[in-house]
């Protein structure tokens, strides 16, 4: 064995012969239970960040642990490879997306090999391939079948330069975040599956889930947003009379309505409009404005009066109907009614345009106080008719029977879940499979895949396929006349819904997915960023209950149990410039000062010495050039370094902070581990790496090492269990530190069997971090097969059994004492000698002993005054 360590020779070398024997290829033929392990699978950006890194190394770990206790692993990779970025990279480099994308693909395949994860790569699957996507566009058209699909016109974010929807996100001070165009209000057609017909079994199932934690299941309950109320109904004054409908969950302040407010595409908006420049001019800037739920939390409440009446419909009254741009046509009703005195957001609007404000509700004791905001809590009922002095909670139901039986409303239940527009009116994306007849009207098609061209120019002015008649022009299915194309593509979620699933069933060309789906899923370990809490795992679980009633699987959830990493993060370093624009510099750009704790000081430009401002740890991003580049790392450390680092750093589901000295730590590790082999070689070439086999005759040193040892297997399985990988690299550090401290000449007629043994355990306590070198030294000192199917350590109960055990001897609870006593050792023999000791005698002089506590196995407290 070579004495220096040299991980880039070692690890090229082990990745290898891993491919070669085709060690990570799983099929369903095993006998062994099976463990379906996943992180969320990448954007193929072209290169890999630290965020990646982290994702994937916890998932490799779990992965490699599994299969070490035994079991059948199936741990896939694949690529989330449509979706606007490749299209605006495409522009940028004058490409067409499929190329890039496949470029990008091939890089990045190379960087996770090099990191050695455990994939079986004979999976491998991108959702841009017509292999992959000709079964999600037959899918879709089963549940058209089934109708769950429809078609119908939605309000949308239009960028009028670059001709394309904008998601919510991408619409900037009212501007396209490209065009910087002012983006319009457009209704336009959209594609939508019916996710609103789950949304119960959605919210009851993640009680199911207790895999999951709980903040990713509290974030989805408030994001299908159940609500428990009643539909009221407002008669309109006019010529042409109709009747306005709200929702609400508080109908016991329904006395205190004071006003009514309408979206600004509500018929009544509109209607009002079309009369009253003033509700035109403010349904045209509504119409500039954005509908992100973040952005209307914080934006200044407006409206206009539509002059407009509505009859309250138990007082009589008339209400003012406004139209205010807080009101979402999308949303209910597109109306709400409005209780100033007791909701907060009608207080301000009330205040702002001098609207009345009626208290109902006041505290069933106390003094009702609405003078600075609003009263929101349940109470008792005043200036409510023939419902005064009830509680707030019977008013609910009281005034609600009284609606239903006067014909004036309905008990209700409402999701804030709305059904999931999948179609965008961007290229890179999986064509909606669907033609169009003369007189416009859709039918699905019948052969698949529906393909999307390749061979495109981006301009970035829409999408080319809109304009291109070889794949526009078609024939119908079924009457067989020309017909048109649908030119919109998925929501890229689509894809990423049920990759998952595919992995299962790889090369299948005859079915979506075959009996390999039942065998597999659920999904026993998902790993991935709580950013995607709600809309992807959402999705997932909805497409895996679609998938479930067209009889494609049999379970009803696709994950049984969840972990949301932490981010990684790192110190950024910038300056400010004339105009606010801040300038972010990398840290390998940048020199450092310290001050005498080695904390940062200061800070200056490599390229002109001068000052920089250092901002703080944030996470790692582009758009804060605060990345740390995995294949530097990965050159200079070598990738069991990386991995080490990102286990070692932080508990999983914690934020990682980058630290170069504590990478440049876990290299100086691995050097020790690897000097501990050689030290030991001859002795291990020999004895090879496995159990004692016997512990008779075995001298205190011996046994005083294989306590430390089954000990720490003890603690590392544990921490293994539950995922707290950062101490069981502690734990494998404190082995190494035992062996290291160990004379082999004071372990007796044993030595080479005891140590063989720690060495054994070291072995697998670290190999599903640091694969390679493990692989590396149990192929020189272990078995035939590979470390992987190996097995698992276990932990000899008889080596955890103390010949003496070490009690600390405390006087009114200060220690005073450390004695060592006989495992066999009474309570009152442990009482005497304590109070024997001559330390503890000191302080026992001149005070009365009034009680002895004896702790078994930790303590002696001796209570004295």
């Amino acid at each position: 064995m070579q004495n220096e360590y040299k991980p880039s020779e070692i690890e090229s070398r082990v990745q290898q012969a891993w491919e070669d024997n085709h060690v990570y290829q799983v099929d369903e033929d095993s006998e062994k239970e099976k463990f379906y392990c996943l992180e969320m699978f990448p954007y193929p950006s072209g290169k890999l960040h630290m965020g990646h890194v982290r994702n994937y190394t916890i998932g490799d770990v779990i992965s490699r642990y599994q299969r070490q206790l035994g079991k059948n692993v199936l741990h896939p990779m694949g690529w989330d490879a449509f979706g606007l970025p490749a299209e605006n990279a495409a522009i940028a480099n004058k490409t067409a997306p499929a190329p890039w994308t496949d470029s990008n693909i091939d890089n990045m395949r190379g960087q996770l090999k090099r990191l050695g994860f455990s994939y079986d790569w004979s999976r491998e699957l991108a959702t841009c391939k017509p292999d992959y996507y000709r079964w999600e566009q037959w899918f879709f058209t089963k549940l058209y079948e089934r109708g769950l699909v429809y078609k119908k016109d939605a309000e949308v974010n239009w960028d009028p330069v670059d001709q394309t929807v904008l998601a919510n996100e991408q619409v900037v001070d009212g501007r396209g975040w490209r065009s910087g165009a002012l983006v319009e209000k457009k209704k336009i057609p959209q594609w939508f599956i019916k996710i609103t017909d789950y949304a119960e079994e959605l919210l009851t199932s993640l009680d199911d889930l207790d895999g999951w934690p709980e903040p990713v299941k509290t974030m989805q309950r408030n994001w299908i947003g159940k609500s428990v109320g009643a539909e009221i109904k407002f008669d309109v004054i006019g010529e042409d009379a109709s009747v306005l409908e709200v929702f609400t969950t508080r109908p016991d302040t329904l006395f205190g309505v004071t006003y009514l407010a309408v979206a600004a595409d509500h018929p009544l908006a509109i209607q009002a409009g079309e009369s009253s420049a003033k509700v035109a001019d403010f349904r045209k800037r509504c119409a500039q404005t954005s509908t992100a739920e973040a952005d209307m939390e914080t934006m200044e409440k407006l409206g206009v009066d539509l002059g407009i009446k509505a009859i309250h419909p138990i007082s009589g009254d008339e209400v003012s109907v406004w139209c205010a741009n807080f009101v979402l046509m999308s949303y209910g009703t597109g109306a709400v009614m409005a209780v100033p005195a007791h909701d907060q957001r009608d207080f301000e609007f009330a205040s702002k345009y001098g609207i009345e404000i009626k208290p109902v509700i006041y505290p069933p004791q106390g003094d009702l106080d609405i003078s600075e905001s609003a009263y929101s809590e349940y109470g008792v009922l005043k200036n409510s008719g023939e419902f005064d002095g009830q509680h707030s909670e019977q008013a609910k139901t009281s005034i609600t029977q009284w609606l239903v039986d006067n014909n004036k409303g309905r008990e209700q239940i409402n999701y804030r879940l709305r059904d999931w527009g999948v179609s965008r009116q961007r290229y890179w994306g999986c064509p909606i499979p669907f033609v169009y007849d003369a007189q416009g009207n859709a039918s699905p098609a019948e052969e698949f895949p529906v393909e999307l061209p390749t061979d495109v120019v981006m301009d970035g002015v829409g999408s080319p396929i809109k304009s291109m008649a070889s794949f526009i022009d078609t024939v119908h299915p079924i009457t067989g006349e020309p017909a048109k194309r649908e030119t919109d593509t998925f929501d890229t979620f689509f894809e990423s819904s049920w990759y998952y699933a595919r992995y299962c069933c790889p090369n299948l060309d005859t079915a979506m997915l075959d009996e390999r789906a039942d065998h597999w899923l659920p999904v026993d370990q998902y790993i991935g960023g709580i950013e995607h809490a709600v809309m992807h795992l959402l999705y997932a679980r909805f497409f895996h209950k679609l998938m479930r009633d067209v009889g494609l699987i049999n379970s009803n959830e696709p994950f049984k149990r969840l972990l949301t990493q932490g981010m990684v993060t790192s110190e950024t370093y910038y300056r400010d410039h004339e105009g606010g624009k801040r300038e972010f510099f990398n840290a390998d750009d940048v020199d450092l000062a310290l001050d005498d704790k080695g904390k940062i000081s200061g800070a200056t430009l490599k390229a002109d010495g001068q000052p920089v401002i250092v901002g703080g740890v944030e996470k790692m991003s582009k758009s804060k050039n605060n990345g740390v580049d995995p294949q530097k790392m990965i050159d200079k450390y070598g990738a069991d370094t990386v991995r080490l680092f990102t286990m070692f750093a932080a508990p999983p589901e914690q934020s990682l902070e980058w630290n170069d000295d504590a990478i440049a730590g876990g290299a100086r590790f691995l050097r020790r581990v690897w000097g501990l082999f050689a030290k030991h070689n001859d002795m291990l070439l020999q004895q090879r790496l496995r159990p004692l086999d016997s512990v008779d005759a075995l001298n205190s040193e011996a046994k005083a090492l294989r306590l430390q040892v089954h000990t720490i297997i003890q603690r590392a399985m544990f921490d293994y269990d539950r995922q707290q990988f950062n101490t069981v690299v502690a734990a494998a550090m404190e082995l190494t530190n035992a062996i290291e401290k160990v004379d082999a000449k004071t372990l007796g007629d044993q030595s080479a069997n005891v140590l063989a043994e720690a060495c054994h355990a070291l072995i697998k306590i670290l190999a599903p971090v640091t694969p390679h070198l493990c692989e590396h030294l149990w192929d020189q000192y272990g078995a035939d097969s590979s470390l992987v199917d190996s097995g698992w350590l276990s932990v000899d109960e008889s080596a955890l059994v103390r010949d003496e055990i070490t009690y600390v001897v405390q006087v009114n609870g200060k220690l005073r004492a450390k004695l060592e006593f006989s495992a066999s050792a009474t309570k009152e023999e442990i009482e005497v000698a304590a109070q024997e000791d001559i330390n503890v005698q000191r302080f026992l002089e001149g005070v009365t002993v009034r009680k002895v506590i004896v702790v078994p196995n930790k303590l002696v407290n001796i209570v004295a005054n």
